[in-house]
């Protein structure tokens, strides 16, 4: 048995997806049911049920993007960083594994030398490094939570994207936005991620933290020729100047936008299709809402 926290949101959907076509079973936990946010409460679901691992892909992202966090920062604060700490708690107290579903936004830019970061790097887009958003701080917050917690992964999710229009695809965004920023970006193919993920423990590869992207990076403009290329949505699309217009006119934070390396991943035998690949694949299958 699976126990699936924040299984209604977008990455929760494709854990859902994930497991059924695997016919294992698992449980969605609502916190309508059960207050899975009282590390009490949990421990003692957890040691009643007695779950083989627990994933964790509660988390308080913001809609449409990352600005309403700067709107909403005591659910943001608990949904990102208390909450990982609680469930870390519970956890251990049930001797339950499990894995936590974290963001590759902590960082911004990539190494000195161009590579991308790795997981032995110190995060620069957070609360103690850097200016960055609200978002990006908890969410570093939440692993600082997590240091020393025993039978943990911690799962870096950078910009999600699949083959099916929705306001939280990567794709549709850059589609819908009227504007664009040029960047480059290291980002993950949601199925294959929680695919990806998934791996982890079922091949039992060792606890710890993996950055989950699909290898490489690509900029936004790369991006914009393929969805040109694929004829999804034929539009002009417009970019700002710099990334000073896009504050002035369209942010109200700062956004995180890094290239980062999935090689420690790689090293345990999982992989995830190359990115220009992977963002082409996803095109050529598109499905409209």
């Amino acid at each position: 048995m699976i126990i699936l926290l924040g299984g209604s949101g977008y990455v929760g959907q494709a854990y859902q997806h994930l497991l059924a076509q695997k016919s294992i079973p698992f449980r969605i936990l609502r916190r309508a049911e059960l207050d899975y946010t009282d590390t009490a409460t949990l421990t003692t679901f957890l040691r009643e049920i007695r779950p083989s691992f627990l994933i964790n892909a509660a988390g308080y992202t913001g809609k449409p993007n990352v600005d309403a966090c700067e709107l909403h920062k005591a659910e943001c604060l608990f949904g990102n960083a208390v909450l990982p700490g609680r469930i870390a708690a519970a956890c251990a107290a049930a001797n339950v594994p499990w894995g936590h579903v974290s963001s590759g936004c902590i960082f911004t830019g990539a190494r000195p030398d161009g590579t991308g970061f790795t997981e032995t790097d110190i995060p620069n887009f957070t609360f103690r490094r850097d200016t960055c958003s609200f978002y990006s701080g908890t969410k570093a917050l939440g692993e600082e939570t997590l240091a020393g917690a025993p039978d943990v992964f911690i799962w870096r999710l950078r910009i999600p994207f699949d083959h099916r229009e929705s306001p939280r695809n990567y794709l549709t965004k850059l589609m819908r936005y009227e504007r664009l920023l040029e960047a480059a970006n290291s980002i993950s193919q949601l199925h294959e991620f929680v695919a990806a993920t998934f791996a982890c423990w079922e091949k039992r590869v060792p606890f710890g933290t993996y950055n989950v992207t699909n290898p490489g990076h690509i900029t936004t403009r790369e991006v914009v020729d393929l969805i040109l290329e694929s004829g999804v949505h034929p539009k002009a699309y417009q970019f700002f100047a710099d990334e000073t217009e896009f504050m002035r006119l369209a942010a109200k934070t700062p956004r995180s936008n890094c290239v980062m390396s999935s090689d420690k991943l790689a090293s345990v035998g999982i992989t995830l299709t190359p990115v220009r690949v992977a963002v082409r694949q996803a095109l050529a299958h598109w499905q409209k809402a």
